[in-house]
Formats: structure tokens, sequence, C-alpha cells
């Protein structure tokens, strides 16, 4: 840039808030209008954070990393599943309305509790690793891994639970008890695991009917808003055609 170029000329940007306490009872859910000047390479997190901090400390929503790796931020950015503390908003438009993700417990504004569905969904699918042995023998070396194996584990144990593959998820809207993508990367990387002693039977009997890979209607919303751009499409194929051929 040369010296005599002009310099950068940033938005006001307008953010229309979905409001509601669903623990108030005189609370009603409205859209919040709050208004913002851009700054260089400003996320949604900050803009969040200097309303909070400067216009209204009663606006709720969650943060714990502010690096794209806790998870707890996801919300719906213009209708779309997003994290806000990787989501610039100098890739949105001047107006830019937010809401809580669905399908999760509302705590207030943009909050809801991941956590306790998520917590539920690996209690169901028995989300660890099932050996043999009764205790574990913590002094033991560990058994030695195939280093490809072992990169195929890792990637699928990149999903941080953000909610984000479920709140875009046409399946889980219409019926609750959909283990859904988060749940199906959960069961791919165990039944890659060779420390695992569980057979596709197993498996068959968690994810094997129409709250488990049958009832997933293969639109495929997940696998195109995951943050941590997960093999979704593929993970899901796989077992669908595995546990197919199980059901025979």
């Amino acid at each position: 840039m040369s010296d005599n170029a002009a310099p950068r000329q940033y938005r006001h940007l307008k953010l229309n808030v979905l409001r509601y306490d669903p623990r108030n009872p005189a609370a009603k859910p409205h859209m919040q209008e709050y208004r913002i000047e851009e700054a260089d390479s400003m996320t949604l997190f900050i803009a969040l954070t200097e309303i909070r901090e400067h216009q209204d400390s009663t606006l709720q929503f969650d943060f714990v990393c502010r690096a794209g790796i806790c998870g707890s931020c996801a919300m719906m950015v213009n209708g779309r599943p997003q994290l806000a503390c990787r989501t610039l908003t100098r890739d949105l438009p001047d107006e830019i309305t937010l809401a809580p993700l669905p399908f999760f417990e509302l705590i207030a504004d943009l909050s809801v509790r991941t956590g306790k569905w998520m917590r539920g969904m690996s209690e169901r699918l028995q989300t660890w690793l099932h050996t043999q042995e009764h205790e574990a023998d913590l002094c033991r070396i560990e058994e030695r891994m195939d280093p490809d194996l072992a990169e195929q584990i890792y990637e699928l144990d990149r999903c941080i639970e953000c909610g984000c593959c479920i709140a875009a998820c046409g399946t889980a809207q219409m019926r609750k008890d959909f283990v859904g993508a988060v749940g199906f990367g959960k069961i791919a990387r165990f039944r890659l695991d060779p420390r695992d002693t569980r057979t596709d039977d197993d498996y068959y009997e968690l994810i094997g009917d129409d709250t488990g890979v049958f009832g997933c209607m293969s639109l495929l919303a997940c696998h195109d808003v995951c943050p941590k751009s997960l093999p979704l499409q593929t993970q899901i194929a796989f077992l669908r055609r595995k546990m197919a051929a199980q059901g025979l």
C-alpha cells in the first residue's frame, strides 16, 4: 500500500439478536437491535463482547477458548450454524441476524446447553473404549498402532461437539432421539480402533434403526457446516453400508 492510499473505511454493523430467557415467566422471544463499528479482523465473538461490555451487560452467549477448539460459541448466523470466534464480520453483510442453535435446550439468548445432550448421546452409544480387561493397567506400555490408522482415528477425534451438525440436521429437527452426525463420528472412531473389542453386531444394536444411521435423509448439511471439516459424508455412507449388510 502506498503512503498516499486512502485509509480503510470500516462499516457500521447492525446485529439483530434473538433475546429470550425461559427462566423469566414474563419474558417473550423478541429481536433486539445493536449497532457497532467494525474493527480490523473483528470476529462475531469480538463484536458480541463489545456489545456486552459497552452496551448491554445482560446479553448472554457462551465462549471458552476463542480459538475454534471448545465449540461453546456456536450459534445461528444469518440462518447458518457457525462458531462466533471463527466468523469474521468482513465476510458477512452489514446486517447480521443471530439466534441460538435449534434442537438444544435454551439457557438464554444465544446460549444453549449442548453438553447435556452430548453426554446423553455418549452414554447411549457407549462412546468409550471397550476391552476385555476389567481394569486398565496404567503402568503397561501402550500397544503399537499403525501410523496411518492412528491418523484416521485422530481425524475423527477432532470433533469439538459444538452442535453445528445437529442444528443443521433435518432429521434431528423432526425427531429428538436421532443420533446425528456427531454420534456417527463417535461410532466410526471406535470401530476403527483395534483395541475396542466390539463387533458390527454390537454397533448395529446402537445405530441400526431409524434413530440411527437409517434415519439419515442424506441431506448432508452436517458435512457442509462442520467447522473442523470432518469427513462426515464419507463416514455416514460407510456406516450405512456396513449396518445394512449386518442387518441382512
